[in-house]
């Protein structure tokens, strides 16, 4: 039995998506440069020359310093010592940063839950092992919230933080190579540039979502990036292959009629997509408790900026490029001039 909302989905639409794209990509750049403004800024918090002068070590250390100041992030990233903590009675997160305080002359953080009775205690780098670390914390924490429970706890090395952030950057960059090389070769090089840009758009803007509203940045936002790269790629092929078969069918159609077309054509399948992830992830986000939120937050956003860049960055970008993607008339003077012998 068919979905009864399915039937709300027009099967044809008309919308002339290309003669936003002009304006839609000024936004796009505004929008990738003030991501690139927070990361810098510390979420415009802070003046990127003062954390600069800060930070000590060579000029890559300081930049280094200052990009990592960009990102609230999680102790995956950062190292030190967490412990999640249940009590019977309402904590008192003023009470138990008063008491957690003394245990080292760094920042501690103790975070309070939807719940009261569940809170979140993270402890910067220790200079000793960090079992001992969290066993202070622990004696601490039984001295001040009286019945409380333990659940998850970790404790990692700075070493062992700072190789998985160069792994998770590693992953994505990669992601994005592997992706145009699979594009171009599957396509055409209008194609995979297209692609790219439309990759890069959607990273950059994830990214500095977390970075302005400083959402926790951990191993799962970046299993949420890979996910949310491999949901653009997947919704731009479907859409390019539309129009590469819509090029060969009406090769006397203007090239932007034939990308309206295309993304009309396929512009169900894309909405029934994309509102069946945003449930998935909308579930997360209210169910999956805090420790999921972020990846929730990530694929949300994700989603949507993703089926946005496949209809205004990655289509409309094609002729920039060439006349005809696939099939160029004008052999002289697009980008990807092939010569009369390949007509």
């Amino acid at each position: 039995m068919a979905w009864p909302l399915v039937k709300l989905i027009p099967k044809k639409t008309h919308f002339g998506f290309v003669r936003f794209a002009f304006f839609a990509s000024f936004v796009s750049i505004a929008l990738v440069l003030a991501s690139f403004g927070s990361m810098i800024s510390a979420g415009y918090r802070a003046s990127p020359i003062a954390l600069y002068e800060q930070a000590t070590g060579s000029p890559l250390d300081r930049v280094g310093a200052v990009l990592n100041r960009g990102f609230n992030l999680g102790i995956d990233f950062t190292g030190g010592t967490l412990l999640e903590i249940h009590a019977p009675e309402p904590i008192n997160i003023e009470h138990l940063r008063e008491v957690m305080h003394p245990l080292d002359t760094r920042e501690i953080q103790v975070q309070g839950f939807q719940d009261p009775h569940n809170a979140m205690v993270r402890l910067p780098p220790q200079e000793t092992e960090g079992d001992a670390a969290m066993e202070r914390a622990r004696a601490a924490i039984q001295e001040a919230v009286p019945g409380v429970t333990f659940g998850r706890a970790e404790a990692v090395g700075p070493k062992v933080s700072g190789e998985l952030f160069i792994n998770s950057l590693i992953s994505l960059g990669l992601a994005m190579i592997l992706v145009m090389a699979y594009i171009w070769l599957r396509f055409d090089f209008q194609f995979g540039v297209g692609a790219v840009l439309s990759l890069f758009h959607d990273a950059i803007l994830t990214l500095g979502i977390f970075s302005f509203f400083r959402i926790e940045f951990t191993l799962p936002v970046i299993a949420a990036l890979l996910t949310v790269i491999g949901y653009s790629m997947n919704d731009t092929v479907v859409v390019f292959d539309r129009m590469r078969e819509n090029f060969r069918k009406y090769k006397q159609m203007p090239p932007g009629e034939v990308i309206d077309l295309s993304i009309n054509e396929t512009l169900s399948r894309t909405m029934m997509t994309i509102g069946t992830v945003l449930i998935a992830s909308l579930a997360l986000y209210i169910w999956g408790g805090e420790t999921m939120r972020a990846f929730a937050i990530c694929m949300l956003f994700g989603t949507v900026v993703a089926t946005y860049s496949s209809i205004y960055i990655a289509a409309p970008a094609l002729p920039m490029f060439g006349d005809r993607p696939g099939r160029p008339t004008k052999p002289k003077s697009g980008l990807m001039a092939r010569g009369a012998a390949s007509e």
